[in-house]
């Protein structure tokens, strides 16, 4: 019995492995110009900043680890520099896959404090820890500046917005914000609880966010689209109206499962499409209960 347990194990990582390389062997890496030499690249997972100059080559989070070759061969098509520093702004694995395949082509990796701790203590599916090359070898625990290719960028922690880790970045000469995942273009944000975030801590985020930028400003989500000030005060404005829903909701005695299955809640962005993505409506007004109950 405890061989045919072990043999389905092995079948069931064999075949999931397979499944993932499979679907990695698909995506391709889009290059979008931002600024004069800041890039955004998509492929699967959180976007991917990219800062090219003198100094070398400057990048913000890094996807999947099967997606690194796509993505450096993309950066390499921008400049021929090294891979000078990379930033996560989170510890999620579509930020973080990456990371020891950066660090082996020549980058020192960056993140908050809470970043480095939930990489080290978080299993993988196959029961590891992240390998030490992984992990970030600076870490900040409020903010940090960065002197890279011509310009300053600021890095903010954010506390309890997304997880309990996040950063946003802002190249200062460019105009440019990476916002990591406090912003999700066009849908319902992801909020990790189980990772620190939180309702009010996601919402003081995109404020600071919106405090940093200007109407020209290029915004970088985590997921989504290039975007930009409007959209963005679009993005708060979504948030403070479902706090303010389901605050009044949880005021009147409702329970989590009547919030849950209340479309009312959040028909106005459910007719947008907000709930076509990761998170659909009924785990978004699932994920505000829990957070503004507690």
């Amino acid at each position: 019995m405890k061989y045919l347990f072990t043999l389905s194990i092995i079948i069931f990582f064999f075949f999931g492995n397979i499944a993932n390389a499979q679907r990695f062997d698909k995506v391709e890496i889009e290059t979008i110009k931002v600024a004069d030499h800041v890039y955004m690249l998509i492929g699967a997972g959180g976007n991917i900043g990219v800062s090219i100059g003198d100094d070398g080559v400057f990048v913000i989070d890094d996807q999947f680890a099967p997606l690194s070759e796509k993505i450096h061969t993309a950066m390499k098509a921008l400049s021929d520099k090294d891979i000078k520093f990379l930033v996560n702004t989170h510890h999620h694995g579509d930020h973080t896959g990456g990371n020891e395949n950066m660090q082996k082509l020549g980058a020192t990796i960056i993140a908050h404090d809470n970043v480095r701790q939930r990489l080290e203590t978080t299993p993988k599916r196959d029961g590891s820890s992240e390998a030490k090359a992984a992990l970030p070898i600076i870490t900040f625990n409020d903010e940090l500046s960065l002197h890279i290719n011509g310009e300053k960028i600021g890095v903010f922690h954010v506390e309890h917005a997304h997880t309990d880790g996040d950063a946003l970045l802002y190249f200062t000469e460019s105009n440019v914000l990476h916002t990591g995942d406090t912003y999700f273009k066009g849908r319902y944000p992801y909020i990790d609880l189980d990772s620190g975030g939180s309702v009010d801590g996601y919402i003081k985020a995109v404020k600071l966010g919106l405090q940093l930028i200007d109407d020209d400003t290029k915004v970088i989500p985590g997921h989504g689209n290039l975007s930009n000030k409007e959209e963005y005060q679009s993005f708060l404005k979504m948030l403070e109206d479902l706090k303010s829903k389901i605050s009044e909701a949880i005021k009147t005695g409702k329970t989590e499962d009547e919030v849950a299955k209340d479309a009312t809640l959040t028909k106005t962005y459910d007719d947008l499409d907000y709930g076509t993505g990761f998170i659909n409506s009924e785990k978004i007004r699932r994920t505000f209960y829990l957070s503004l109950k507690n």
